[in-house]
């Protein structure tokens, strides 16, 4: 079947579609991981975004049930230089069409995609549209250009979760990596859109893990007596989620932090710093950051398209403590006062390489200093 992506400025793609027959709005954003797609797929933070692929050969090794990072795909729609004819992984459960289809994603291969994503570089992410529905080249501009934005958008409450529970999941057979702690203190995890690893993590890290909705109010998670508060990362525009950080500035100072991704901005804004959107974000496995309390360079897994501007944070109060080698954007913090510290990407590594899961640690480490000083 036919399939055409258009952007909102006028640069119409046609393709062939693979997954569902149907039509989608969303930001065009491209990722530059060479694998994971199935992990990217159910990231909730892409939640409002057609994603593009720049690796050209996606689909080979299929999907399988282990490597999912939420209960179902969470992006709008999907973008490839070429579908892979074959699945050929003893570990793949069915085909990547078949499992787009079965959840009424669209998907488009056989375009340029190189030119894409230079296009997206040159010109900064736009509202698309993704459909087998519709063929006139005017028309599906039109109709991009009149899809909602994600600026100002709420999408967190999209993509939570709608009651607490408790997480204890031991990693997929061949996935257990790296030191494992005995479960011993107590951290809730606020969801915006969390992933499984991030969780498996915490337990593995020595956490016994509660998640709560990210409308859960700092009085009710304090009332649980956490040893510490983990907030996730999660989709759209962190200025959006304002319930999120009336929470936090709360929570400041009563009990430890960690924030990755959306959390990291939902720190920075409760501190009283502001976010701006990137003119085409981060997304992909491979970007440097250095952590400038060691000097060491990591590797890291990043989706993101807001930032939390380094200039606004208040001065004396807050340490920077990591930033992207690339554009020299703010990728970590930590307060000088209280317990709390956060980075901007995904230290879980789904997908992505593990250089940082030293932060789990880091994070272990100040939640039995608080605790320490407590008895």
């Amino acid at each position: 079947m036919k399939a055409f992506l258009a952007l909102e400025d006028g640069l119409v793609f046609e393709g062939e579609g693979f997954g569902a027959e149907t039509e989608i709005f969303g930001e065009v954003v491209f990722n530059t991981s060479l694998t994971g797609y199935q992990e990217i797929l159910t990231d909730p933070s892409y939640k409002g975004q057609i994603v593009v692929m720049t690796n050209p050969h996606i689909g080979n090794y299929g999907i399988n049930s282990e490597d999912a990072e939420s209960h179902r795909p969470w992006a709008e729609g999907f973008v490839v230089r070429e579908l892979s004819p074959v699945v050929s992984n003893y570990r793949s459960q069915e085909s990547l069409h078949d499992y787009l289809k079965r959840n009424n994603m669209p998907g488009i291969q056989g375009i340029d995609t190189r030119k894409l994503v230079k296009h997206l570089r040159t010109h900064g992410a736009k509202k698309g549209i993704l459909t087998t529905k519709e063929a006139d080249p005017k028309k599906l501009v039109q109709k991009a250009k009149d899809s909602p934005s994600i600026v100002g958008v709420d999408l967190v409450r999209e993509v939570s979760c709608t009651k607490a529970y408790d997480f204890n999941e031991t990693m997929p057979v061949g996935f257990e990596w790296g030191k494992k702690n005995t479960q011993k203190y107590q951290v809730v995890a606020i969801d915006s859109g969390i992933k499984y690893n991030i969780l498996r993590l915490l337990n593995r890290h020595g956490f016994k893990v509660k998640v709560v909705p990210a409308d859960t109010t700092a009085e009710e998670i304090l009332k649980m007596k956490p040893d510490g508060v983990f907030l996730s990362n999660g989709p759209g525009d962190p200025a959006a989620v304002t319930y999120l950080v009336a929470t936090v500035k709360k929570l400041i100072g009563k009990v430890p932090l960690f924030g990755i991704c959306l959390g990291h901005q939902m720190i920075g804004l409760a501190l009283g710093a502001t976010t701006s959107k990137l003119k085409f974000g981060h997304r992909g496995g491979n970007h440097p950051v250095m952590d400038l309390t060691t000097k060491k360079i990591e590797i890291t897994s990043q989706n993101h398209g807001f930032v939390v501007d380094v200039d606004t944070l208040p001065k004396g109060e807050v340490e920077v403590t990591h930033i992207n080698l690339n554009d020299k954007t703010l990728e970590g913090l930590s307060h000088k006062k209280h317990p709390l510290f956060s980075v901007q990407y995904h230290p879980e590594n789904s997908p992505g390489p593990h250089d940082s899961h030293y932060l789990f640690e880091r994070f272990y480490n100040l939640v039995e200093g608080a605790v320490a000083k407590v008895k």
